[in-house]
């Protein structure tokens, strides 16, 4: 059992990005967590960038588990610091894209302030927000993103604060590249986090997800397939849409979209500028100039370009050869001696049990076929047979009749005349 899911984990496609040693992870059925963890890992081979080169930081919670799955460096952090531990990185090592996966209330709750600080410094990071509308490791709380009205365990009567639209928040704040797409998108979401991974600047992609297990089952809105259903029916794609729009309502519609896209020095783009003014050309980032650094990542450019032409040289290649046409009537054709032969070869070497049963049913059954056969076959003539012996008994009784009917009445007749003889007065002798 235990090579058989060796060889499960080596040959799945998710090897190279999950770590295999971790599975199965602990995330419900019916959860978006895990379609959205495929589509973070289908972006980074998409994207082209150096897996070596990429950190991932989560915090607690369902989605905070991410950090922990992934086969890329990560770190799992404390409730609500993902950002802050997010931005040392960064700045401890500028050369690495840093990734933040984590929840609506790892991020917006108690992480809020770096979140809306990080927006505003325009750090170099990209934040993917799993938002589910409630705390699901921790007993369905309110989250500062749970729809009015809805059911939570802290709000049983319906939530009557005013939520956060996470979108108009981080616009609000000073993010560069902001989105919307709900786990049933993937292949939008697969997108936006590529685009997000080859640009600089702080990036913010808002997920919305079904949690089955507390959110769709306090508000009685069935499983995970009936609220993706629901995405479906009741999205609204509008790019570059105005984020004061994109408030949700309880089970109302869903703007999804890219709405923010622009560029503005970085982070560590000011901090350069601001050095250079006051020491000149003697500054040095990390021991390397402004000239090496443009030329390393001019390189890394190319070099992505490079490995993304190859992938999409292999993904046309993969689609050319499924295209073709097979051809089904040559083999199958020159299949049929060798499978009589697989037969005969089974015959001998059958088991005589199993031989003497076959012949010994196959006779019975035979023997069947032919007594059926004649039961029917006489019960088909029997019934033409009847019916023309009843009509033929019919004419002969017909023609009996006919000619008995005057035989009848001359017989009557002359009795009447015998008896009127008989009635006569006798002649007497003179």
């Amino acid at each position: 059992m235990s090579t058989e899911i060796g060889k499960f984990k080596a040959g799945s496609p998710m090897s190279d990005t999950l770590r295999m040693d971790r599975m199965p992870h602990i995330w419900c059925p019916g959860c978006g967590i895990g379609s959205e963890v495929n589509s973070f890992a289908d972006a980074v081979k998409r994207s082209g960038i150096d897996p070596k080169k990429l950190v991932v930081v989560s915090g607690i919670g369902c989605t905070g588990r991410v950090a922990g799955y992934v086969n890329f460096d990560s770190i799992h952090t404390t409730h609500g610091r993902a950002i802050p531990v997010a931005t040392g990185v960064k700045l401890a090592n500028p050369e690495l894209t840093v990734v933040v996966f984590s929840g609506e209330g790892d991020l917006a709750g108690i992480g809020g302030n770096h979140l809306i600080h990080a927006a505003r410094r325009n750090m170099d990071l990209v934040v993917i927000c799993n938002n589910n509308f409630t705390y699901g490791m921790t007993g369905g709380q309110v989250t500062p993103t749970t729809p009015n009205s809805a059911v939570a365990s802290t709000t049983p009567y319906g939530n009557y604060e005013y939520p956060f639209s996470l979108p108009f928040l981080v616009d609000a704040a000073g993010a560069t590249y902001i989105a919307r797409w709900t786990s049933m998108h993937s292949r939008n979401v697969t997108q936006s986090i590529e685009e997000a991974l080859l640009r600089k600047g702080f990036s913010f992609i808002e997920i919305i997800s079904p949690c089955p297990t507390l959110y769709l089952r306090r508000n009685r809105l069935g499983d995970g397939v009936d609220q993706l259903q629901n995405y479906q029916d009741n999205s609204i794609l509008k790019h570059g849409c105005d984020t004061r729009e994109t408030a949700i309502d309880y089970q109302g519609k869903i703007v999804i979209g890219k709405f923010v896209e622009k560029n503005k020095p970085t982070y560590l783009e000011g901090v350069d500028k601001c050095c250079v003014k006051l020491v000149g050309d003697d500054y040095q980032l990390y021991g390397k100039t402004i000239p090496e650094r443009e030329a390393e990542e001019k390189a890394e450019k190319e070099r992505i370009a490079a490995r993304r032409a190859a992938m999409a040289a292999a993904e046309a290649q993969e689609q050319a050869v499924a295209a073709k046409p097979r051809k089904t009537s040559a083999p199958a054709v020159k299949k049929a001696p060798a499978m009589a032969a697989k037969t005969k070869f089974q015959s001998k070497v059958m088991p005589a049990k199993q031989a003497l049963a076959g012949t010994k049913k196959a006779p019975a059954k035979a023997a069947a076929a032919p007594k059926a056969a004649k039961k029917v076959a006489a019960k088909a003539k029997a019934k033409p047979v009847k019916k023309a012996a009843t009509k033929a008994v019919k004419k002969a009784s017909a023609k009996k009749v006919a000619p008995k009917a005057p035989a009848k009445a001359a017989k009557k007749a002359a009795s009447k005349g015998t008896v009127k003889t008989k009635a006569a007065p006798k002649k007497t002798r003179k």
